[in-house]
């Protein structure tokens, strides 16, 4: 008979099907069933918190207020020709979930950094459903923020144009957005040290959009700063909105985008997986 022994600080890849499921139960299903458990274990963990309800709820509403009230009668939209409140409504929805997105970082570091690691460590569960639980709790409460700050807007006075064919591709672009920062936010979360150095994340992810041409044309920037605007992700994805939302051509934004979100799922929800199984095997 082989007998596999296995390190103390080491997760095992099918034991939850063993020990928690059961004779019966697929591999599949014993993930599907601890992914759930840990997605709501998320979710009501950030009920029980001011500073994440006050992200969740009221950021989205203050965000859209400060955009339309205070910086639109100074800024125009170039040659766009839009009303403010149209041109700046996608980055505000991808700020109201983004910045939520990438608290993630935090949220991972503070159970990498706490007690939950030792219990991590022997809990019977697949290595990835962890960082995956933390991702897909954050795809669904900032996808709700996004979704506010939609509402905020309606009520400041802004029109789309959008059909309902327009309007599920505005959610499909929010939601792989909000993934792709998740599964960002969970890589640097993993790769952090302490839960203020993940809080850094958050910063970048919410200065993004203002070097973006969501905010304030592109075109109206510095050389350097307007290439940076053209190169980086949250362009593509902004016009894709602004063209959904108030039927405008949309040229090649769409496929970029498509791109520059895909890639960064591709990338970091398997990097996030392999960096949770190596904390929990080093005991970093």
């Amino acid at each position: 008979m082989n007998t596999h022994v296995r390190a103390p600080g080491d997760l095992d890849m099918n034991a939850g099907v063993r020990a928690q499921g059961g004779p019966g139960m697929s591999i599949p299903v014993a993930a599907a069933r601890d992914l759930r458990r840990l997605v709501v274990r998320d979710l009501r963990r950030e009920t029980r918190v001011l500073d994440g309800l006050i992200v969740n709820t009221a950021l989205p509403v203050m965000i859209m207020i400060l955009f339309v009230y205070v910086f639109g009668g100074a800024i125009t939209t170039g040659s766009s020709g839009l009303d403010y409140i149209d041109f700046v409504v996608p980055a505000v929805l991808l700020m109201s979930g983004g910045y939520g997105a990438a608290l993630t970082a935090v949220t991972i570091a503070e159970d990498m950094t706490g007690g939950m690691l030792d219990r991590f460590r022997t809990l019977p569960i697949s290595g990835w459903v962890v960082p995956a639980g933390h991702v897909v709790a954050s795809v669904i409460r900032n996808v709700a923020s996004s979704a506010i700050a939609l509402a905020a807007a309606l009520l400041l006075g802004f029109r789309p144009d959008a059909t309902p064919a327009d309007w599920a591709l505005v959610l499909v672009l929010v939601t792989g957005y909000v993934l792709a920062m998740s599964a960002l936010a969970a890589v640097w979360g993993l790769l952090v040290s302490s839960s203020q150095a993940a809080g850094a994340f958050s910063f970048v992810v919410l200065f993004l959009p203002y070097v973006s041409d969501g905010i304030v044309p592109a075109e109206t920037m510095p050389g350097p700063l307007r290439a940076f605007a053209d190169a980086q992700p949250l362009t593509p994805i902004i016009e894709t909105m602004r063209a959904l939302l108030l039927d405008l051509p949309m040229g090649s934004s769409g496929a970029v985008a498509a791109v520059w979100i895909a890639g960064i799922v591709a990338v970091c929800l398997p990097a996030a997986a392999l960096l949770f199984r190596r904390r929990t095997s080093s005991g970093r």
